[in-house]
């Protein structure tokens, strides 16, 4: 092998080595992929969706093991632009199981009181927001179920739409009160009659923060012959801003 073909491999491999090394560092404090495997935020977000996640905007936390491998090694947390807010579509790592990544929407910040009456949350013994119906009996045909739309018109201005199943007996759907301990959110799905959420395993620690979930780059429908590929492709979601 030449002089020129020696350089040229390894002006390459140079090359390679940065991109790669900027492509993790990006990865672990700035921006982050994320793909939606459950239903429990219909229709905010979709199965099938793929998302970028804001990671530096709460402070990013650098891995506490090295790439690739399960060797752990201390981990580091940057300083954040902002604190979580009510309303926020968070990625964090859940707390029974901190090697998976969980996506809600932050409901109660730390010393809120939380309480879900007949179906709809309070906080702070006042709704969530103004409440309003946006539609009824729409079927889903993945959950084989009826639901009711309302949407959630916060006093910040923000507004998003959940779900109940149209046949749920909301007058038993309680929960609380309970109060949001220091360093913790409370965080619900908007799906909420189907999600496994700080109804169930508690408070989730700020210190489990991913990121802000923020655009969906690519949204597939798992749904449908494998060859219709352009047809399984839900293109009016792409580069949708998620709220």
């Amino acid at each position: 092998m030449s002089k020129v073909s020696k350089s040229l491999i390894g002006e390459y491999g140079h090359a390679f080595a940065v991109a790669l090394v900027a492509v993790l560092i990006l990865r672990e404090l700035v921006i982050q992929a994320f793909r939606i495997p459950t239903g429990s935020m219909k229709d905010t977000l979709m199965v099938g969706d793929f998302l970028l996640v804001n990671k530096f905007i709460y402070g990013a936390r650098t891995s506490n093991h090295i790439p690739f491998t399960k060797i752990e090694i201390p981990s580091l947390k940057l300083p954040g632009f902002k604190d979580p807010e009510r309303g926020e579509v968070i990625v964090f790592k859940y707390p029974q199981d901190p090697t998976v990544d969980y996506i809600k929407r932050c409901i109660g910040l730390p010393g809120d009181t939380i309480e879900v009456r007949k179906g709809f949350v309070y906080v702070n013994g006042e709704p969530e927001g103004e409440v309003s119906k946006a539609a009824s009996e729409i079927y889903d045909s993945e959950d084989h179920a009826r639901m009711d739309y309302y949407r959630i018109r916060m006093k910040e201005g923000q507004t998003y739409t959940i779900r109940h199943y149209s046949q749920a007996i909301l007058e038993r759907d309680n929960f609380g009160p309970v109060v949001v301990p220091a360093n913790h959110l409370f965080m619900m799905g908007d799906n909420r009659d189907n999600s496994a959420d700080s109804r169930i395993w508690g408070p989730m620690p700020m210190e489990n923060l991913v990121g802000r979930a923020m655009v969906i780059y690519m949204s597939w429908d798992k749904n449908g012959p494998l060859w219709k590929i352009f047809s399984r492709i839900r293109w009016e979601r792409i580069f949708g801003v998620i709220r």
